[in-house]
């Protein structure tokens, strides 16, 4: 990710939520302006932020302007602003506070990069009928908030000076529902719930390294479900989010969305791509802390279609289920820690058309396709992934950042055509043993196989001229070396076992 990137993620992330979700509900201990103010001010500096503000006290209410929030990145030599206009505490009378915007709430993000690498964002926040009460006591205090709308919209960007062409650039939240509490101890712990109704974004915007590159995006949500536990220790460098990590830092983030659709237009070199994209349903789970790192993506019901540019006919295909998991330790350690990939693209069908192209006499079965993996383990770092310094210096210095200890092949399933492939097994590693297996650690295990529909398909493809009938033959005293019959037409089974000592048996058969 380029510095660019990585600033306005950082931002986005601290400063801008602040604005869009926090706000509080009635407790049964008092609450002041200026405790709430206090509790912002302590969240973004154990974020890593420095803050400024013209603070005014005037009876019952604390007015805050000319909010300034910086933050250095010395690993990038970069240092990010967000300016941001009024805020208005009001104290109820009832022990509770009412936290007030303007309908619309200018924020500028400034980031200044190494050599001339500036980068300027005028932004609009706006609200309509925005309520937001905040309760509770300085250590333990909750936001309740609701409003009919929210909105961000993109005014400018300005990149090294130069501004880039927005046609439009805004988001917007309707009938949007949420808490947060925000507990300080040891450690400062956020939970927050959300849930909302339609979101809506535009995007159209020119790229300025094309003379007629554009993007052109417009899409909608019919509503959004979310949920997070963020831990931060009370000082915090993001820079060093190693060190972070290690003081408590944990964050475990859901959010899911249904009934989303989009359309795209993108034109680059005088050629045009067009198209739409929808989905039934959605779902996003981010989760760091010392056990690892988790990325987990899914969704339901997509269906994709295409055309233009150099596609000389339209493209349609649906999946009624898919996905990405990614999970892996962060934190060096003498334990074995838990590693996790899959990915799923389930009944993947494609339109007669794309068919036609390749099978116009529809030799082949065009039943949905199906690709799933699904592989856990065990493995031990000798360094901490997120200290820029320790994979500094194993880069340079050729040094193995961990080891693998051992591999579950949960699931394995590819289907298509006619054919399907499944199997499961499991292997251990030795790492003492780089000999056995030239340099790998030497495994030791099995994984089970079952195939069927193989020649089946190999027939189809010989008649219809695609593999040559020796190549065919050869696929068949191969599959024949490998797998036994199994129970069942054109099924075969397979067992492969790696042993530690260097033998590979297929069915019992040695074959090393």
């Amino acid at each position: 990710m380029t510095s660019f990137g990585k600033a306005t993620l950082r931002s986005s992330t601290s400063a801008v939520a602040l604005g869009f979700f926090m706000t509080g509900t009635a407790a049964l201990a008092d609450v002041t302006a200026q405790d709430v103010w206090a509790d912002w001010k302590g969240y973004m500096a154990g974020s890593g932020y420095t803050m400024s503000a013209e603070e005014t006290l005037s009876g019952d209410t604390l007015s805050v302007s000319n909010i300034v929030m910086s933050m250095e990145i010395p690993e990038e030599d970069t240092n990010i602003s967000v300016e941001m206009g009024e805020i208005t505490f009001v104290e109820k009378g009832d022990g509770t506070v009412s936290v007030e915007f303007p309908a619309s709430v200018p924020f500028n993000i400034v980031i200044d990069g190494p050599d001339a690498e500036d980068v300027k964002i005028a932004m609009d926040y706006t609200n309509t009928g925005l309520i937001m009460t905040v309760s509770g006591d300085p250590n333990d205090i909750t936001y309740n908030y609701t409003a009919a709308e929210i909105a961000l919209k993109f005014k400018e960007i300005l990149v090294e000076g130069e501004g880039i062409d927005i046609g439009a650039l805004d988001v917007s939240v309707a009938d949007l529902v949420g808490t947060t509490t925000m507990k300080v101890g040891d450690l400062r712990v956020a939970d927050q719930k959300l849930t909302s109704g339609a979101v809506t974004y535009n995007v159209d915007f020119a790229d300025p390294e094309s003379e007629d590159g554009r993007l052109i995006l417009k899409g909608s949500m019919a509503g959004l479900d979310g949920s997070g536990v963020s831990t931060l220790p009370l000082e915090m460098d993001a820079a060093e989010m190693s060190a972070a990590v290690a003081a408590g830092f944990a964050v475990d983030a859901n959010l899911s969305y249904r009934d989303n659709a989009m359309e795209f237009q993108f034109t680059e070199d005088s050629e045009t791509v067009q198209g739409s994209t929808s989905s039934a349903t959605g779902a996003v789970k981010i989760a760091m802390s010392d056990k690892g790192l988790l990325y987990d993506v899914s969704t339901t019901g997509t269906k994709v279609s295409m055309v233009g540019g150099e596609i000389p006919l339209p493209i349609e295909f649906s999946l009624e289920e898919s996905g990405f998991k990614f999970g892996m330790p962060i934190a060096k350690g003498e334990e074995e820690q838990d590693f996790a990939f899959g990915i799923t693209m389930g009944n993947f069908t494609m339109s007669d058309l794309i068919w036609g192209i390749f099978d116009p006499s529809g030799q082949l079965p065009r039943d949905p396709a199906t690709i799933a993996i699904d592989l856990t383990g065990k493995a031990k770092l000798f360094m901490d992934i997120l200290n820029p310094e320790e994979m500094a210096n194993a880069e340079s210095s050729g040094e193995i950042p961990g080891e693998l200890n051992s591999l579950n092949v949960n699931t394995l399933t590819v289907r298509a055509a006619g054919a399907e492939l499944t199997g499961s097994g499991a292997f251990t590693f030795d790492n003492n043993d780089l000999e056995t297996f030239d340099g790998m650690p030497a495994p030791d295990g099995s994984v089970d196989l079952k195939l069927v529909g193989a020649n089946g398909l190999l027939d189809k493809l010989v008649a219809m001229g695609f593999v040559p009938e020796d190549q065919a033959m050869g696929a068949r005293m191969m599959m024949g070396l490998f797998a036994v019959p199994g129970d069942g037409e054109d099924t075969l089974n397979s067992k492969i076992e790696v042993k530690s000592d260097g033998q590979v048996l297929a069915n019992g058969q040695r074959l090393r």
